[in-house]
Protein backbone atom coordinates (compact mmCIF):
# COMPACT_ATOMS: atom_id res chain seq x y z
CA UNK A 1 0.00 0.00 0.00
CA UNK A 2 3.02 2.32 0.35
CA UNK A 3 4.21 2.00 -3.25
CA UNK A 4 4.00 5.21 -5.26
CA UNK A 5 2.55 5.09 -8.78
CA UNK A 6 1.60 7.48 -11.56
CA UNK A 7 -2.06 8.44 -11.26
CA UNK A 8 -2.24 10.56 -14.41
CA UNK A 9 -0.29 12.67 -16.87
CA UNK A 10 -1.97 15.82 -18.20
CA UNK A 11 -0.74 17.60 -21.35
CA UNK A 12 -1.91 21.17 -21.90
CA UNK A 13 -1.34 23.50 -24.84
CA UNK A 14 -2.51 27.06 -24.20
CA UNK A 15 -2.94 28.82 -27.53
CA UNK A 16 -4.61 31.99 -26.27
CA UNK A 17 -7.06 32.30 -29.15
CA UNK A 18 -9.66 30.21 -30.91
CA UNK A 19 -9.54 29.31 -34.57
CA UNK A 20 -7.07 27.53 -36.79
CA UNK A 21 -4.16 27.54 -34.34
CA UNK A 22 -6.30 25.86 -31.65
CA UNK A 23 -7.40 23.19 -34.15
CA UNK A 24 -3.73 22.49 -34.93
CA UNK A 25 -2.97 22.13 -31.21
CA UNK A 26 -5.88 19.68 -30.85
CA UNK A 27 -4.56 17.67 -33.80
CA UNK A 28 -1.06 17.56 -32.29
CA UNK A 29 -2.31 16.32 -28.91
CA UNK A 30 -4.41 13.69 -30.64
CA UNK A 31 -1.39 12.46 -32.62
CA UNK A 32 0.79 12.35 -29.48
CA UNK A 33 -1.64 10.65 -27.13
CA UNK A 34 -3.99 8.64 -29.34
CA UNK A 35 -6.94 10.16 -27.48
CA UNK A 36 -9.38 12.96 -28.27
CA UNK A 37 -8.28 16.16 -26.49
CA UNK A 38 -10.65 18.40 -24.58
CA UNK A 39 -10.96 22.08 -25.55
CA UNK A 40 -10.87 24.55 -22.64
CA UNK A 41 -12.59 27.94 -22.53
CA UNK A 42 -11.43 31.27 -21.09
CA UNK A 43 -12.74 31.92 -17.58
CA UNK A 44 -12.72 35.71 -17.88
CA UNK A 45 -12.36 38.49 -20.45
CA UNK A 46 -8.90 40.03 -20.87
CA UNK A 47 -9.14 43.01 -23.24
CA UNK A 48 -5.38 43.50 -23.52
CA UNK A 49 -4.98 40.02 -25.02
CA UNK A 50 -8.24 40.07 -26.98
CA UNK A 51 -9.67 37.13 -25.03
CA UNK A 52 -13.40 36.93 -24.33
CA UNK A 53 -15.08 34.92 -21.56
CA UNK A 54 -16.17 31.50 -22.83
CA UNK A 55 -13.91 31.59 -25.90
CA UNK A 56 -11.98 28.33 -26.54
CA UNK A 57 -8.28 29.08 -25.92
CA UNK A 58 -6.57 25.80 -24.94
CA UNK A 59 -6.53 22.05 -25.46
CA UNK A 60 -5.66 19.34 -22.95
CA UNK A 61 -5.59 15.58 -22.68
CA UNK A 62 -5.32 13.26 -19.65
CA UNK A 63 -3.50 9.94 -19.85
CA UNK A 64 -3.58 7.12 -17.30
CA UNK A 65 -1.99 3.72 -16.90
CA UNK A 66 0.51 2.28 -19.38
CA UNK A 67 -0.07 5.04 -21.96
CA UNK A 68 0.80 7.66 -19.36
CA UNK A 69 4.07 5.95 -18.42
CA UNK A 70 5.15 5.49 -22.07
CA UNK A 71 4.46 9.12 -22.97
CA UNK A 72 6.04 10.40 -19.75
CA UNK A 73 9.27 8.58 -20.59
CA UNK A 74 9.33 10.25 -24.02
CA UNK A 75 8.63 13.66 -22.48
CA UNK A 76 11.40 13.19 -19.93
CA UNK A 77 13.80 12.27 -22.75
CA UNK A 78 12.91 15.57 -24.41
CA UNK A 79 13.92 17.32 -21.16
CA UNK A 80 17.20 15.42 -20.96
CA UNK A 81 15.92 13.45 -17.95
CA UNK A 82 16.36 16.53 -15.71
CA UNK A 83 13.71 18.25 -13.61
CA UNK A 84 14.21 21.12 -11.20
CA UNK A 85 13.48 20.44 -7.54
CA UNK A 86 11.11 23.41 -7.40
CA UNK A 87 8.84 21.66 -9.95
CA UNK A 88 7.61 19.30 -7.20
CA UNK A 89 4.80 20.33 -4.85
CA UNK A 90 3.96 19.01 -1.37
CA UNK A 91 1.24 16.57 -2.52
CA UNK A 92 3.14 14.42 -5.02
CA UNK A 93 2.56 16.46 -8.18
CA UNK A 94 5.21 17.49 -10.70
CA UNK A 95 4.92 20.03 -13.51
CA UNK A 96 7.35 20.96 -16.25
CA UNK A 97 7.28 22.44 -19.71
CA UNK A 98 8.36 21.35 -23.16
CA UNK A 99 9.47 24.30 -25.35
CA UNK A 100 8.98 22.62 -28.73
CA UNK A 101 7.12 19.39 -29.37
CA UNK A 102 9.65 18.37 -32.03
CA UNK A 103 12.16 17.75 -29.19
CA UNK A 104 10.08 14.72 -28.13
CA UNK A 105 11.49 11.45 -29.53
CA UNK A 106 9.26 10.07 -32.27
CA UNK A 107 7.68 13.44 -33.12
CA UNK A 108 8.47 14.94 -36.49
CA UNK A 109 7.94 18.45 -37.79
CA UNK A 110 4.71 18.81 -39.78
CA UNK A 111 4.41 22.13 -41.67
CA UNK A 112 0.61 21.90 -41.46
CA UNK A 113 0.71 21.88 -37.64
CA UNK A 114 3.76 24.04 -36.89
CA UNK A 115 5.61 24.05 -33.55
CA UNK A 116 3.92 24.12 -30.15
CA UNK A 117 5.16 24.14 -26.58
CA UNK A 118 3.22 22.42 -23.83
CA UNK A 119 2.83 22.04 -20.10
CA UNK A 120 3.08 18.58 -18.54
CA UNK A 121 1.61 17.80 -15.12
CA UNK A 122 2.18 14.45 -13.44
CA UNK A 123 0.14 13.36 -10.44
CA UNK A 124 1.44 10.58 -8.17
CA UNK A 125 -0.60 8.51 -5.73
CA UNK A 126 -0.57 5.39 -3.60
CA UNK A 127 -3.08 2.53 -3.67
CA UNK A 128 -6.09 3.53 -1.60
CA UNK A 129 -6.60 7.03 -3.03
CA UNK A 130 -9.93 5.82 -4.40
CA UNK A 131 -11.55 6.60 -1.04
CA UNK A 132 -11.29 10.31 -1.88
CA UNK A 133 -12.88 9.90 -5.34
CA UNK A 134 -15.61 7.33 -4.85
CA UNK A 135 -19.25 8.37 -4.69
CA UNK A 136 -20.44 6.33 -1.70
CA UNK A 137 -18.74 6.62 1.72
CA UNK A 138 -16.23 9.20 0.49
CA UNK A 139 -13.39 9.92 2.88
CA UNK A 140 -10.16 11.86 2.93
CA UNK A 141 -6.74 10.32 2.46
CA UNK A 142 -4.78 10.23 5.71
CA UNK A 143 -1.79 12.55 6.01
CA UNK A 144 0.62 9.62 6.45
CA UNK A 145 -0.65 8.08 3.20
CA UNK A 146 -0.38 11.23 1.03
CA UNK A 147 2.60 11.27 -1.35
CA UNK A 148 5.08 13.81 0.02
CA UNK A 149 7.54 15.92 -1.95
CA UNK A 150 10.43 13.67 -0.89
CA UNK A 151 8.50 10.54 -1.95
CA UNK A 152 7.83 12.09 -5.37
CA UNK A 153 11.46 13.11 -5.86
CA UNK A 154 12.60 9.63 -4.80
CA UNK A 155 10.11 7.99 -7.22
CA UNK A 156 11.39 10.06 -10.14
CA UNK A 157 15.02 9.32 -9.26
CA UNK A 158 14.64 5.56 -8.77
CA UNK A 159 11.79 4.50 -11.07
CA UNK A 160 12.22 6.93 -13.97
CA UNK A 161 16.00 7.62 -13.77
CA UNK A 162 15.51 11.39 -13.62
CA UNK A 163 18.13 13.76 -12.25
CA UNK A 164 16.47 16.19 -9.86
CA UNK A 165 18.56 19.37 -9.93
CA UNK A 166 18.62 22.35 -7.57
CA UNK A 167 19.04 24.93 -10.33
CA UNK A 168 19.65 25.04 -14.06
CA UNK A 169 23.29 24.63 -14.89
Amino acid sequence: MRTVRIAKVVLNIGVGASGERLEKAVKLLENMSGQTPSVRNAKSTIRGFGIHRGEPIAAMVTLRGRKALELLNRLLDARGRRILERSFDNRGNVSFGIKEHIDIPGMKYDPEIGIFGMDVSVSLERPGYRVARRRRARSSVGKDHVVSREDAINFFRTQLNVEVAQEIG
